[in-house]
């Protein structure tokens, strides 16, 4: 397990969280609605739960991930190269992400438009910067300049939209789905043992589905939903839920940096090649969809942070065009 799978389930427990806490009807609002005025029993939850959600995720991330290796004195670490950037980009998903939960957090408390923007930037970027900082006094990494960047664009994202359109109309959203590799044996370069692709991802990515599904860099789509409706004359009869994505992933990615590891003292190198893609498909904005049961809006908002399965055309830096009748 690492800490980019960990970050993402913490994520999600923080959205679910955030989630559960809007559908307690301790006042006269609906279950999801914000308050329309500042609500002061609606803050003292909020704290609360900011409280617990913040000190739980720097507690349980430290213990469960950085006690296990030596620290050192602050210093920085150079992993642009890393991974064809998809980690990078899912540093600006879930920093954008953080920041539109936290913004309907102070939303739903009854702050002040500006003012919960400046949530959604503040609690945001304290999140995604705890990890950074961590990150920076361990031996094994350092501080990262790169996700620091990173972080900072999902930010921005998130509050450029809010501040200059009101809503978001560019969503930024994540694919993925777990993948069966090939069991056929590939040689160690001594000649002396073999590995193969299912051995690889395995100790890579992990075995099971859900860490898969988190931690595998071929398998995922990073996207920006376009809402086509939000950005057309107002009196347009264009469907409001019906967005337009473009995705970023990579393949072949058997290592950070190269296609190339050790399976205790045997050495393996894979030669072939680590390229990019460029997606074009359908989309739909689910907070769209016109319902009065505030449970039903409830969970489709929180399926919203996921791309719909759809078809896609492919683009690659292999000089590929492809098609595929469904992409996820």
């Amino acid at each position: 397990m690492n800490k980019w799978f960990l970050h993402h389930i913490i994520t999600l427990a923080i959205l679910l969280c955030a989630s559960n806490i809007t559908l307690g009807q301790s006042d006269t609002l609906g279950f999801w609605e914000s308050s329309p005025v500042f609500n002061k029993n609606r803050l003292n939850k909020a704290l609360i739960f900011s409280t617990v959600a913040y000190t739980s995720f720097s507690t349980g991330l430290y213990i469960t991930w950085y006690k296990q290796y030596p620290t050192e004195g602050f210093h920085t670490f150079n992993d642009m190269a890393e991974w064809k950037q998809v980690d990078k980009v899912g540093h600006i998903y879930t920093a954008y992400l953080q920041g539109v939960l936290c913004y309907k957090g102070a939303q739903w408390v009854g702050l002040s438009e500006g003012q919960s923007i400046a949530t959604g930037i503040i609690c945001g970027s304290l999140f995604q910067t705890t990890i950074e900082v961590m990150d920076g006094f361990s031996a094994q990494w350092g501080f990262s300049i790169g996700d620091f960047a990173a972080n900072a664009l999902g930010i921005g994202a998130f509050a450029l939209q809010q501040k200059y359109w009101g809503e978001q109309r560019i969503l930024l959203k994540e694919s993925s789905w777990a993948r069966s590799y090939s069991t056929n044996p590939i040689n160690s370069l001594s000649g002396e043992a073999t590995s193969s692709f299912d051995t690889r991802a395995n100790n890579l990515f992990g075995a099971g589905f859900f860490e898969k599904y988190l931690k595998d860099y071929n398998a995922q789509t990073y996207w920006a939903s376009f809402n086509l409706h939000s950005f057309l004359p107002k009196s347009n009869t264009f469907p409001k839920w019906l967005n337009i994505a473009v995705g970023y992933g990579a393949q072949g990615l058997w290592g950070g940096f190269e296609n190339k590891w050790n399976e205790g003292d045997q050495r393996y190198e894979l030669d072939i090649p680590r390229y990019r893609q460029w997606y074009l498909s359908l989309d739909a904005d689910l907070t769209k969809i016109d319902t009065d049961n505030y449970f039903l809006k409830t969970i489709l908002s929180v399926l919203n942070i996921i791309k719909i399965p759809a078809p896609a055309v492919e683009i690659n830096t292999k000089g590929q065009i492809k098609f595929h009748l469904l992409h996820f």
